[in-house]
């Protein structure tokens, strides 16, 4: 484990190598409680600084409202002359789908924990523990698409711009991989939080998109054969309102982008203020602001999506919605350059690329907030991975990776971009159901599973429609397993107790024992707790290491509760059976928590335990695999050889003996 010592200056004066230097600023800002960790835009507990809801909207709306930059250009692609009926479809789900659902996360994880976290309550042990590393497969799909795709489509906001350098047109990649690498620096620099700046950025925007779709609805208006010419293209190509609507919801999958953000949104809610009286196990106030964040912002999106796809994809020929068409991923900056004049189109240009740019660096800072949340609290990830930097090392490589792999197309990436954001959803549809049930409100589970269908539906037909998406994220999910699982071998040696106490009768037992100045332990079985097999096992023990029969001997006996967590408080409890005294307690592994108990022993009373175990028959390599993911195995040999790692000096290291 890295600790702030490991990163002093050397007391001589020799000067630090390179390498001292490079790895003390990667892991300056290292922290020993990652699940604290709150990426570039944490702040100490006490200290932080809590919002208007309002204003936290337009933070999550960075990510939100960016879609508008490329979303009537995708709508426009996958639906043709049906996109706005599409969008109806979209609109729907999002307001009587999507919105109820993520109300209810925002209620049941009022500390930003999401749908994931209430799975993981659902699915406890370590079924929960690997369905969360799959949802963050998933949920690192949707980060990293989300900056890859925004900057990708900032790069062709910039390139398309009159006034930009003929030069670029032909460079989109290189473009793109320039945004993510400046992105990659601010954060390597340090990146505080603006939510003013995020403010400033959402009005600006939302004012010139409203401009732009305005003068679009008028333009419809005053030429309304606009509205005949599109209404008898859809007559011609697919028959009757019947056929249309069906199509519409065959295609609505690939529309799918339009609901990104409702995961971002809970997210944020530490970020909330609340009312006077808020408590953190009762924080009413900032529930009601996260809702009325998540209403108003699906409101005004929903609003825009209409509106947007109207005008788009009545007044931009259809061949511009191909990719090298002028209107692929911009099309309202289309419309902005083409009704309002280079000026403006530029302003828009500017308004969208700073959005975008934004919304990567809002991905960028979920995923530095979600994997110290959920992976060092299993015991799953490498010491690193509690510091900033080295993280956004390696988001930006993956990014970068990507980014090459789809050649820096939005539409290329909007499939993987959907399967994230689908199966984010539908798992929070799937969440909010099984809470409904467990709460036994029959009603709502009866809605809520509904809608999970839908989104479920939505998700496995994007996947089989497009499945780059599953491939991106199939990818994600191979590598964080690999590295959580070695990591979790990696430190299975630890103590992994945070923290050891005593009820009165223990202390009691180890303090009687340890005034003749030694403390014998027998490790034993709990699953035989009569009083004839204590007196058996002791007198084994006795006989097999030579105990004398003056010395008083206490059982200690560890019950594993739920092997798949790591860390946790242990509380140690005494009992007596007929003349033997027992010290037993609930925890995930065997020999860890005897380990930790025997040092504890040994600081409470001043006396250096003896410990006594039985080998154990069977083979060696199962029993290591039992421990490891079970909890219990071959207890003696881990049990000495995490007390070699927590205590340095053998002098006093409690005492190991196997009969």
């Amino acid at each position: 484990m890295v600790t702030a010592a490991d990163n002093e200056v050397p007391a001589d004066n020799t000067a630090p190598s390179v390498k001292q230097r490079t790895e003390a600023w990667l892991l300056a800002d290292i922290t020993e409680e990652p699940a604290g960790h709150l990426g570039p835009h944490r702040m100490a507990p006490k200290k932080e600084k809590r919002h208007p809801w309002w204003k936290v909207m337009c933070l999550t709306g960075v990510d939100y409202f960016s879609t508008l930059g490329y979303q009537p250009g995708i709508a426009a692609l996958a639906a043709g002359t049906l996109a706005p009926i599409a969008t109806v479809v979209l609109i729907l789900l999002t307001l009587f789908g999507a919105l109820p659902v993520y109300r209810r996360v925002a209620r049941e994880s009022p500390h930003g924990e999401g749908s994931i976290a209430m799975l993981e309550k659902l699915l406890p042990k370590w079924r929960g523990k690997i369905f969360v590393l799959v949802l963050l497969g998933f949920a690192a799909t949707d980060f990293l698409i989300t900056m890859t795709l925004s900057a990708a489509d900032a790069t062709a906001h910039l390139v398309e711009n009159p006034f930009a350098p003929t030069f670029l047109s032909g460079h989109t990649v290189a473009v793109t991989l320039v945004l993510l690498a400046l992105l990659a620096a601010v954060f390597l620099r340090g990146f505080t939080e603006a939510i003013g700046i995020a403010v400033g950025l959402v009005a600006v925007y939302l004012a010139l998109n409203v401009v732009v779709i305005s003068v679009g609805l008028w333009h419809i208006a005053t030429a309304p054969s606009l509205v005949t010419d599109w209404t008898r293209a859809m007559t011609t190509e697919h028959g009757n309102p019947a056929m249309m609507i069906l199509i519409a919801l065959i295609v609505f999958p690939k529309l799918a982008l339009g609901l990104s953000g409702f995961e971002t949104g809970v997210a944020v809610m530490p970020q909330i203020k609340g009312d006077p009286h808020d408590t953190e196990q009762n924080p009413r106030g900032r529930i009601k602001g996260a809702r009325r964040l998540l209403t108003t912002a699906a409101l005004i999106m929903s609003g825009f999506l209409l509106t947007s796809s109207l005008v788009t994809t009545i007044l931009i020929p259809e061949n511009e919605f191909q990719p090298g068409g002028a209107a692929n991923g911009r099309a309202l900056a289309f419309l902005a350059h083409d009704y309002l004049g280079e000026i403006f189109g530029t302003a828009y240009d500017l308004s969208t690329i700073l959005i975008l740019w934004f919304a990567g660096a809002s991905a960028m800072a979920g995923l530095l907030n979600l994997v110290p949340r959920y992976l060092p609290r299993y015991g799953m990830a490498p010491s690193w991975a509690r510091a900033v930097r080295p993280l956004v090392l390696v988001f930006s490589v993956i990014a970068i990776t990507v980014t090459i792999y789809f050649d820096a197309g939005v539409d290329a990436q909007s499939s993987a971009y959907a399967t994230g954001v689908l199966v984010l959803i539908s798992s929070a549809t799937v969440a909010v159901a099984l809470s409904a049930r467990k709460h036994g409100q029959r009603k709502l589970f009866v809605g809520f599973s509904f809608v999970a269908v839908l989104f479920v539906y939505t998700t496995i037909a994007n996947i089989f429609e497009r499945p780059d998406g599953v491939k991106v994220a199939s990818f994600f999910i191979a590598a964080i397993t690999v590295v959580s699982f070695l990591s979790r071998i990696s430190r299975a040696f630890e103590l992994r107790a945070t923290s050891v106490e005593f009820d009165e009768t223990a202390l009691r037992f180890i303090a009687e024992a340890a005034e003749k100045g030694y403390l014998a332990m027998v490790a034993h079985d709990v699953d035989r707790l009569d009083e004839d097999e204590y007196r058996k096992k002791e007198s084994q023990q006795r006989a097999e290491s030579n105990i004398p029969e003056a010395e008083s001997i206490i059982f200690i006996e560890v019950n594993v509760t739920d092997s798949s967590e790591f860390s946790t408080d242990l509380l140690v409890h005494g009992r007596q059976r007929g003349e033997h005294r027992i010290l037993w307690v609930d925890s995930p592994a065997v020999p860890n928590t005897i380990a930790a108990v025997l040092l504890r022993t040994r600081d409470i009373t001043g006396v250096i335990p003896d410990v006594y175990f039985e080998w154990t028959e069977g083979n060696p390599i199962m029993y290591l695999l039992r421990f490891l993911f079970i909890g219990e195995g071959e207890t003696a040999p881990v049990t000495r050889e995490v007390l070699r790692r927590a205590e340095p000096d053998q002098s006093r290291r409690p005492h190991v003996h196997v009969g």
